[in-house]
């Protein structure tokens, strides 16, 4: 790809419009001055005092704010947040975002997930000026209430003909206690076989074997945990590499199970290319974008998952779609310390610096 042709698809963004469905999360960072660090006086403990606060949406938040930084015209959230204080946060932090929060329920049964990110000031860190401590998470571990996969349901139904492409970001580990409920997954599935040419993305923490008729975007161990869960599991949470044949194997037999194209991504190798319509199943292979000095992959997938959709969504093929997902997040680990965005002009400046070298 060159320039004028990254300019040509950037162009296309701001008319698109692009549906998330998933877990929204409030990422709630809470700058902590050690110097003014206080004994309590009812325990004895130290006191911790805060002089500042971040906050952004997060998981399918994340997503939501590398479309709106990538110049997507209209973003619209189906979710849930509680009816508490994180979920004013979080919803605040949408609408300025100037995302259509039509389908996002307020609902007093559930949490608001949130990530507290308790961070300490002004000591050495390899990545960052800030140190983080003990995070403090706050999830729902109840089934969601079938009344909200009804509104759910509903929503996915209204937005089908009305986007150009929905992206599913199943984030919570407990079985059917986020949005990405069993039900909602079959609901999805149905949406992709009556709309086939519909853009039905899916990217899932714990899950991604599981999706029918959408293409999946996950990563090498993912690939083959979905189809070996009990292959070498020591391997894998040491990221030791599984072999190329075996990521291969999987990566068609993903394509099989979907019927859809599938993306694999191999961290700084880049990412592999199955197409569901290569008559010689023959694996396109991505390089990742060449990264100098410090990086933090802290949301990497999900910018990669957006740079991906939204170049799709103006008609490219599937090989530029992972090209522009790379480059997206190629911009986004350089950005230490946060969940990184990239705006049009950054990808421009670094697709200029890569043809120069």
């Amino acid at each position: 790809m060159n320039e004028p042709r990254l300019r040509e698809i950037l162009s296309q963004f701001p008319r698109l419009r692009i549906a998330v469905i998933g877990d929204f999360f409030l990422d709630k960072y809470l700058l902590i001055d050690p110097e003014l660090d206080e004994p309590s006086v009812e325990t004895g403990l130290t006191a911790y005092q805060i002089v500042g606060k971040r906050r952004s949406p997060g998981a399918a938040g994340t997503v939501v704010n590398n479309l709106k930084a990538l110049g997507v015209g209209t973003i619209d959230a189906v979710g849930m947040s509680g009816v508490d204080g994180e979920g004013f946060e979080l919803r605040m932090e949408l609408t300025k975002l100037g995302v259509e929060q039509e389908h996002f329920y307020a609902v007093e049964e559930r949490f608001t997930p949130t990530y507290t990110k308790p961070m300490v000031l002004g000591e050495p860190a390899t990545l960052s000026p800030e140190r983080e401590l003990n995070r403090l998470d706050i999830k729902n571990r109840k089934p969601l209430p079938s009344w909200i996969e009804y509104q759910i349901e509903k929503a996915l139904e209204s937005l089908v003909e009305r986007v150009d492409a929905i992206m599913i970001m199943d984030q919570v580990s407990q079985k059917n206690c986020g949005v990405i409920t069993d039900h909602i997954r079959e609901k999805i599935a149905m949406l992709g076989n009556n709309h086939p040419t519909k853009i039905l993305y899916a990217d899932s923490r714990e899950r991604i074997g599981l999706f029918e008729n959408v293409l999946i975007k996950c990563n090498h161990y993912e690939v083959v945990a979905s189809f070996h869960p009990d292959y070498d599991l020591s391997a894998i949470s040491q990221q030791r590499q599984p072999p190329d044949e075996l990521i291969e194997e999987c990566g068609w037999k993903m394509v099989e199970r979907t019927k859809r194209s599938v993306f694999v991504t191999l961290g700084v190798r880049g990412q592999w290319v199955f197409d569901a319509d290569s008559p010689d199943k023959t694996v396109t292979k991505i390089p990742a974008i060449p990264v100098e000095g410090p990086i933090d992959i802290c949301g990497a997938g999900d910018a990669t998952s957006s740079g991906l959709v939204a170049a799709f969504c103006c008609g490219v093929s599937l090989t530029e779609a992972a090209e522009i997902g790379n480059l997206v997040a190629s911009i986004t680990i350089k950005q230490l310390g946060t969940t990184g965005t990239a705006s049009p002009a950054q990808l421009l400046a670094a697709m200029k610096k890569i043809r120069e070298t």
